[in-house]
């Protein structure tokens, strides 16, 4: 009995439309779960969300309940199995989490406190998502699922943002040193938005076609070991309308593609404080906004690009000095995937 009256008093039960209304209305972050009536909320996470109450205080961080069939705002949520966490603050939706996926759970309720209390302290821009079960509006990404779709692919939300995207990849050798998470909080202090982070293995078909500029070169082998050699973060960045471009901006943080030369030159930026030398370079980005789409279509190929691109400009050093490639469709890449599948076998 006492243990219900706790999670009672940790989560409050949203049944009513002006319960929601007053929910969105609440200083701070709240993290809602949405459940089905027939299986209950998600009780493994109880205790997480103990612990994170207790870790960060009582001012600014909420948990709620709300039973999917009691709400019209979430009719479509309606008859889903899988536990689903939506993240609001300032009445807006900021993130949200499918699945009992406890670390995750965690990193993004650490992440998005983060970004709430510069909102508050600092005035900065919150960064708002629309998900796909809330919107039928068509956004930067796509998710009509079809047969023999990747799971992956299917899960990233659909996003709010008609601004230019670039790639970023978080490469095995700082995920498995766990600098993930540092990584990724600089990037959002150096003023990116993260529309997507996916955790991915590589396969060699794909990095011998996304490095098929560096195909001729010694290290070339190397490189796409390397890249195959554990899991990456896979990250699409933009930018707030009237910044610096965001190819060029995350180039500029990247720094020298060299660790060593990073070091002497750069040595605030991420290759210098987080790379040991080549190919182990922390991170990877696009060259310029053509390659950043041949990129993104390779490996999100529903990914839908924004009209207006801005070029970055010559003279960066980026991985490889080859000239850029030529843009590719979605269905160019998935062929030219294939092939290079059946010449690696």
């Amino acid at each position: 009995m006492g243990s219900t009256k706790k999670e009672m008093a940790l989560q409050v039960n949203i049944s009513t439309q002006e319960l929601w209304e007053e929910m969105l209305s609440s200083k701070g972050l709240t993290v809602v779960d949405v459940y089905q009536g027939w299986c209950g909320p998600c009780k493994p996470v109880v205790s997480l969300f103990q612990k994170m109450r207790i870790e960060v205080g009582l001012d600014l961080l909420h948990f709620a309940l709300a039973e999917a069939d009691c709400l019209d705002v979430l009719e479509k949520y309606r008859g889903r199995c899988e536990p689903t966490f939506l993240f609001y603050a300032g009445g807006e939706l900021v993130a949200l989490v499918r699945g009992a996926n406890a670390p995750l759970l965690q990193k993004t309720i650490r992440e998005q406190l983060q970004a709430e209390k510069r909102v508050l302290a600092e005035g900065r821009e919150r960064r708002v998502i629309k998900d796909e079960a809330l919107s039928d509006e068509d956004e930067c990404f796509s998710h009509e699922k079809e047969d023999g779709d990747d799971e992956d692919a299917y899960r990233t939300n659909k996003l709010s943002s008609e601004r230019a995207c670039t790639l970023a990849v978080i490469k095995p050798d700082a995920v498995v040193h766990g600098k993930t998470d540092e990584i990724i909080m600089k990037i959002q202090e150096a003023g990116f938005d993260i529309l997507t982070n996916e955790e991915r293995t590589m396969t060699e078909a794909e990095m011998r076609l996304f490095y098929q500029h560096q195909a001729g070169e010694e290290a070339f082998e190397k490189l796409v070991h390397h890249m195959c050699s554990g899991p990456s973060h896979l990250l699409i960045l933009t930018r707030a309308e009237g910044t610096e471009d965001v190819v060029t901006a995350w180039q500029a943080l990247m720094g020298p593609c060299d660790p060593a030369v990073a070091r002497r030159e750069q040595p605030d930026s991420l290759r210098a404080q987080y790379g040991t030398e080549m190919p182990f370079n922390a991170v990877h980005g696009s060259r310029d906004s053509e390659d950043a789409r041949r990129e993104l279509a390779l490996l999100f190929p529903s990914f839908k690009f924004s009209d207006q691109v801005p070029e970055a400009p010559l003279g960066l050093e980026v991985e490889g000095e080859g000239p850029s490639e030529a843009l590719c469709t979605p269905e160019d890449v998935d062929k030219a995937a294939c092939d290079q599948a059946e010449a690696v076998r």
